[in-house]
């Protein structure tokens, strides 16, 4: 038995009964964490048929350990420093689902260190110190698994690193924040406001308590550098992903894009250019036929063009403890699978953390978000400027933005509130932010209500 507030039976004491089994130690017992727990003694069976070896949760560490004794079941040794979990020699592989980037990162590498395969669902920890984490792997002849830290439910990066193994990705466009794209949903399907949609998401459970990472788009900035990792065979260096949330988005805006043929998500665009990638998060117009455009509430989507392998989609739920527990789960049967830890041999036929081997990684520049060319959706309210409601196309072509749709809309609430609603060509956003600023200072008139980038993907 463990000095350091230890319940049940310790690893050691349960090896017997676990002879050719894959020991596991989870760190975090909460939503994820119990989740796990419950699919690992329900499948418990079936998993074992799939991954050809028993796979055992020995040991979990939590700071209530009480409270996780009712998690975690029967015959799992309970300890509250994890620094015990990690340095144990009697388990195989380390869950990770606390979540955070300090401790948690410092606990990743001690046991890699210790030779430990690690499973997690931390996206920030890996869009954030991914680099290291995997070389420290890769020097360890240990896996870092982590499909739950992107799409919960959507095995998204097995199909990047395996299925779509003999292509070259194109680009890869996702809604992969359940959160802000069940606000989105509200408000475009009923007419809330931001603040109205948030509330509601909180009261069923969608939104945390405060939630800034999902609504200013740094959650979908994180798993969108993952995705970007995996499909370019690259380093993202996540300080150059460009995040713009929802938190700005005027639900007229999705009036007039309807008016368009458009609706708004918040997407993660990833793309490869001659000689960059595009790595970015923000608020889009997407065709309304498009699969995207048809990703209500919690749900997520990605839809990824390759060269061989042409369009394809992937559709699941955003959230939620089972289902995250699946792709957890899931991790874990492969690494039952790749043999033990340490193994020289099979390290170097595992499949890689990103998508190709260590040697042929590249750190390709991301492109700065104002470089990116791409059509723009722009709404003007020209109340009160007679001449610029009769002129405000010319003048935007004469100052370089060429339009090629427009349209007026009323406010569906405030008759006397007219929007005038352009979509331009394609062009760079720096171009389009310095030809407004001209505009608005030569005219006099209002600077664009609402700039936003539109994605007419095929």
């Amino acid at each position: 038995m463990f000095q350091n507030s230890c319940l049940s039976v310790s690893p050691d004491a349960s090896d017997a009964a676990c002879l050719g089994a894959l020991r596991v130690g989870l760190i975090g017992t909460g939503v994820v964490g119990s989740g796990t727990c419950q699919v690992l003694q329900r499948n418990a069976e079936l998993i074992a048929q799939r991954a050809g070896r028993p796979i055992r949760l020995v040991m979990a560490t939590a700071r209530n350990l009480h409270k996780a004794a009712q998690v975690v079941g029967p015959g799992v040794a309970l300890v509250s420093d994890p620094w015990v979990l990690v340095r144990h020699p009697g388990i195989d592989v380390v869950v990770e689902v606390m979540g955070g980037v300090g401790l948690a990162k410092d606990l990743v590498l001690e046991a890699i260190a210790q030779g430990k395969h690690v499973v997690t669902a931390n996206k920030a920890l890996l869009a954030e110190h991914g680099a290291e984490i995997f070389a420290a792997a890769d020097a360890c002849g240990v896996v870092v698994a982590y499909e739950a830290a992107v799409a919960v439910s959507i095995p998204i990066i097995k199909a990047l690193r395996e299925g779509l193994a003999a292509n070259r990705i194109h680009e890869l466009v996702g809604i992969v924040n359940g959160t802000s794209n069940f606000i989105l949903t509200k408000m475009q399907d009923e007419g809330l406001s931001f603040a109205a949609a948030v509330r509601l998401a909180t009261e069923l459970g969608y939104a945390e308590a405060d939630p800034s990472f999902d609504v200013e788009g740094i959650d979908a900035a994180h798993k969108t550098a993952l995705l970007a990792a995996n499909a370019f065979g690259a380093d993202v260096p996540f300080a150059r992903v460009h995040a713009q949330g929802i938190t700005a988005l005027d639900p007229w805006d999705m009036v007039c894009a309807e008016a368009l043929g458009y609706r708004i998500k918040l997407l993660g665009i990833a793309r490869q250019c001659a000689d960059a990638i595009e790595v970015r998060v923000h608020p889009t117009l997407v065709p309304q036929a498009h699969w995207l455009a048809q990703v209500q509430g919690s749900m997520n989507g990605i839809w990824v063009s390759a060269d061989a392998a042409g369009p394809t989609f992937h559709y699941g739920a955003g959230a939620g403890s089972q289902t995250t527990a699946s792709a957890v789960v899931a991790d874990l049967i492969d690494v039952a699978r790749c043999g033990a830890a340490g193994d020289a041999g099979r390290a170097a036929l595992r499949v890689p953390h990103r998508s190709v081997q260590p040697a042929a990684l590249r750190r390709w520049p991301v492109m700065p978000i104002g470089q990116v060319t791409s059509r723009h959706y722009l709404r003007f309210e020209l109340g009160g400027h007679p001449a610029l409601e009769a002129e405000w196309p010319s003048w935007l072509q004469a100052h370089g933005v060429e339009l090629q749709h427009m349209a007026q809309v009323t406010h569906p609430e405030q008759a006397h509130r007219k929007a005038w609603v352009g979509l331009t060509a394609s062009m760079r956003g720096d171009d389009l932010t310095r030809a407004l600023a001209s505009l608005s200072e030569q005219t006099g008139g209002p600077a664009a209500a609402a700039v936003l980038r539109v994605e007419d993907l095929a």
